[in-house]
């Protein structure tokens, strides 16, 4: 049965049935029917102060409740500024709807006042890019999520007409029947587990797509069963909790930790990129191995274009049925008999250590250790995430979430509305550097619009630490690194939330104490020195 609705009627409907419940966004009146249907299908409209952080307040509502990411913009400028997180959605591979209004294809031949072409522009930035047709609202709707959440997951634009969103159109319940998925054919399969079953020294690297099918029971079960040691890219930390015997902790960006791991990468003599995604890895990870003198079985969701690496045995499928097929019901064999694994996590624990008097490290374990174990983190990029990635121990995935693959500023703070939006009953904290904290600072003010509580740290050196730090490396002057201490704290008492500011451990455990009993978010200026991160990322 067929019902006329509208045509933003049929496209906000079918993103309800794909599980979204909030969109975020900065209306103009191009977009005021969307805003309309999409609240009539029961998804809740949050505005924000720019699209940029509407799109992260998304991506952390993602994280908390899996469904796409819905960003809603106006046309001309209110598109153009959504293009930082279009971009990032693409290269984190984040399911997102980015929706923009525009103008009557009749209408452009003879009005130019805010016209450009939006597609033209996302193409490059999306997976696919679609302009709504009332005829084919349902068909452009499937298509959209399906393309947006099949994997890799990513962006998807829909440019929205002004007289199409209101244009009547029906509902046939156009849906396209999901993928099944599949395992290899036996010689592949035989051939693997005889790599497996010969391996003395595996070495497993876990990344995104690992998380994102939520791949951690099949993961568990196949790396015990083999006893394969693991490490996980930024973005698949805590795909299993990261005490597990197991587990190195994470690699990305930090020359000090791959100055521990890399050469484990080079004694092992069977290599598994197991749901890995090399946009993740900085250049001393391109082509880490060789499968000339090293085996190496990946499975991967997509076939590789990349060539950041190679692989002796490549593997396109699902990671769980095919881990599942691939793990042995007898008892394990003894690996790294040498003492390997041991004296690398050693290695990485004195590399990254917790007991610092003050400084950016200090910082870090102050908040692990007094927030609670179920707190949800994020990320700002900058030389702090670096050390956060590797000091920040996880037990669940997506425990703590950032930009790791276009490593974008200005990230977290929204990321972190988002993720208390909904999960409110769990801690959140975002660590940004004071420089990213500026570029979003009004932000500020839709959590104390929404009622949210986050914890905003801000990592006060009055520089952009990792910039200035490779401008040292190169003997080059201190030149458009350096900036003004500015009062964080009175930011965030300005916007309606509580504001600290702490100069040692103490300070900052009593800072975070308070925070976690208020009602009201806390922005909490750490300050520390200039050159914090010499010798430690």
């Amino acid at each position: 049965m067929t019902q006329d609705i509208r045509a933003a009627d049929v496209l906000a409907r079918r993103l309800y049935e794909a599980g979204c419940r909030h969109a975020f966004g900065m209306p103009g009146g191009e977009v005021l029917t969307l805003v309309d249907a999409l609240e009539a299908a029961g998804i809740t409209f949050h505005l924000a102060k720019h699209e940029n952080a509407a799109g992260f307040m998304g991506e952390g509502v993602h994280h908390g409740d899996g469904a796409p990411v819905i960003l809603v913009a106006t046309l001309g400028p209110g598109a153009l500024n959504g293009v930082n997180v279009v971009a990032n959605a693409h290269q984190d591979r984040v399911p997102m709807l980015v929706l923009t209004g525009c103008v009557d294809a009749a209408e452009e031949q003879t009005y130019t006042h805010q016209v450009l072409d939006h597609r033209a522009v996302f193409a490059p930035i999306t997976k696919a890019t679609f302009r709504l047709n009332a005829e084919a609202a349902d068909i452009i709707a499937d298509k959209a999520v399906s393309i947006a959440t099949e994997p890799r997951s990513g962006p998807v634009h829909i440019d929205v007409p002004i007289s199409v969103a209101d244009a009547p159109a029906r509902d046939r319940n156009t849906r396209r029947a999901p993928a099944a998925p599949t395992v290899p054919e036996d010689a592949t399969l035989a051939q693997a587990q005889s790599w497996l079953s010969e391996a003395k020294r595996p070495l497993a690297i876990i990344g995104l797509d690992a998380a994102a099918e939520q791949a951690g029971p099949a993961l568990s079960a196949f790396l015990e069963a083999y006893q394969i040691p693991f490490v996980t890219t930024y973005k698949a930390k805590g795909i299993l909790p990261e005490d597990h015997p197991l587990c190195l902790g994470g690699a990305g960006l930090s020359p000090l930790a791959d100055r521990h791991l890399l050469p484990l990468v080079e004694q092992a003599d069977l290599i598994l990129p197991l749901g890995y995604d090399p946009i993740e890895m900085r250049p001393g990870w391109r082509n880490a191995w060789d499968p000339n003198r090293q085996r190496v079985i990946e499975v991967a969701a997509e076939a590789n274009t990349h060539y950041m690496h190679h692989a002796s045995l490549s593997i396109v499928a699902p990671l769980t049925p095919m881990l599942t097929a691939l793990t042995p019901a007898g008892a394990a064999a003894d690996t790294w008999t040498g003492g390997e694994i041991e004296a690398t996590r050693a290695g990485l624990a004195t590399a990254f250590p917790q007991d610092d008097t003050w400084g950016p490290s200090a910082v870090i374990a102050e908040c692990r250790a007094t927030l609670p174990e179920n707190t949800l983190a994020t990320a700002d990029s900058g030389a702090h995430r670096i050390l956060l990635s590797q000091m920040w121990q996880c037990t669940e995935p997506r425990g703590l979430i950032q930009s790791s693959g276009l490593c974008t500023m200005g990230c977290a703070v929204p990321m972190a509305i988002g993720r208390k939006l909904v999960q409110p009953d769990r801690p959140v904290v975002s660590f940004s550097g004071d420089a990213g904290f500026l570029m979003v600072t009004g932000e500020l003010a839709t959590a104390a619009e929404l009622g949210l509580a986050p914890i905003f740290v801000v990592f006060a050196d009055a520089s952009l630490a990792l910039i200035e730090l490779k401008q040292r490396q190169r003997q080059l002057p201190n030149r458009g690194v350096d900036f003004a201490r500015h009062d964080f704290a009175a930011m965030g008492r300005a916007f309606g939330g509580n504001g600290v500011t702490v100069r040692d451990r103490t300070e900052l455990r009593q800072a975070l104490r308070q925070a976690l009993a208020s009602d009201r978010f806390t922005v909490i200026s750490a300050e520390i020195e200039p050159g914090g991160y010499d010798g430690r990322i």
